[in-house]
């Protein structure tokens, strides 16, 4: 299952997408985690300490090699240098599993330990001195989003991303990449506004999104968030004395959060396996088709010097039964 978490900067998105990988763990399920945003903490919220965290290969430092992966012998795409991040698979492209190992989750995951288990931890890599300037940071999640092009997962494995803050997660087609989004908002005009930004974006390609509210601190939070996200609220959470220790770089044991915010974790796992039995695979190739061709018609084809609309292969559909070459 893939899972996105999304809110404004400083909602607690991070946090809240940290607790629910930790909760994962705990549980024993496979989990790949993402760190997807501009800002680079999801490291330090599961526990790495700062050199730990900068030592993180970055994924898109790794574009070549990703590529040249994941084409395999599909023969739509001439060469790693002809892949764009919205090239989708096709006949002979390799796929990327959760639980497997391959040269990918080599050079660019590394295990973290948890208290309750053991997750994959990807990053895309913070601006460098040399993007300063003169890059954009979708640049740097198009790795992520090939990737999640590539990806086949399954009931009880999950990928959870942590993504960009605001409504920049639809600078490109990686917002209808998951199962379920959960959008992190506090009780306050700016925190239900990106609500109302991502709701409308998504409105016409099926995204199945939830709020988790957050730092809610009693019944006039609560029914402020009510009145405008409605049925959409999924959860809230309040004060942590967990997450304060964690923040300082002192987490106790995991077992020891609160029994509420346990509670909420627990029901953000539930909405999520909800959503297996609404899964269409021909709907989740046809939205990657056409952000490609989108994409490829505006800057790719002029950028590559070739048709990349020829990379899409119409009889292939990504789904769990898909057999990929070695």
């Amino acid at each position: 299952m893939k899972i996105a978490f999304v809110g404004k900067g400083g909602s607690g998105k991070t946090t809240l997408s940290s607790l629910f990988v930790r909760h994962l763990a705990a549980t024993g399920a496979p989990v790949v985690a993402i760190d997807a945003d501009i800002n680079q903490h999801l490291g330090a919220a599961l526990g790495l300490d700062e050199a730990e965290a900068a030592g993180l290969p970055a994924m898109g430092e790794h574009l070549p090699l990703i590529k040249e992966h994941l084409r395999g012998t599909n023969p739509r795409i001439a060469s790693a240098e002809k892949m764009i991040k919205t090239t989708p698979p096709g006949e002979g492209s390799r796929l990327l599993r959760v639980r497997e190992d391959n040269p990918v989750y080599d050079a660019c995951a590394r295990p973290v330990e948890l208290d309750g288990g053991t997750v994959r931890l990807m990053v895309t890599g913070p601006f460098t001195d040399a993007d300063l300037g003169v890059a954009c940071y979708h640049s740097k999640t198009g790795a992520v989003e090939l990737c999640l092009n590539h990806l086949v997962d399954g009931r009880d494995e999950y990928v959870v991303v942590d993504m960009t803050a605001g409504s920049d997660s639809f600078a490109s087609g990686m917002f209808t990449r998951f199962d379920i989004t959960f959008l992190v908002a506090e009780p306050t005009r700016k925190g239900v506004s990106v609500y109302r930004q991502y709701k409308e974006y998504a409105r016409d390609f099926g995204v199945t999104l939830k709020v988790v509210g957050n730092k809610v601190q009693g019944p006039d939070d609560l029914d402020f968030l009510r009145e405008q996200v409605g049925d959409d609220l999924l959860v809230t959470v309040g004060h942590s004395d967990w997450v304060r220790a964690m923040e300082k770089g002192r987490p106790p044991l995991f077992e020891l959060l609160e029994d509420a915010n346990r509670r909420a974790l627990s029901a953000l796992h539930t909405a999520v396996d909800a959503t297996y039995e609404l899964r269409d695979p021909e709907r989740y190739t046809r939205q990657m088709v056409h952000f490609h061709v989108k994409n490829a018609r505006s800057w790719g084809n002029e950028r590559t010097g070739a048709d990349l609309v020829a990379q899409v292969d119409p009889g292939f559909v990504l789904g769990e039964g898909v057999v990929a070459p070695a």
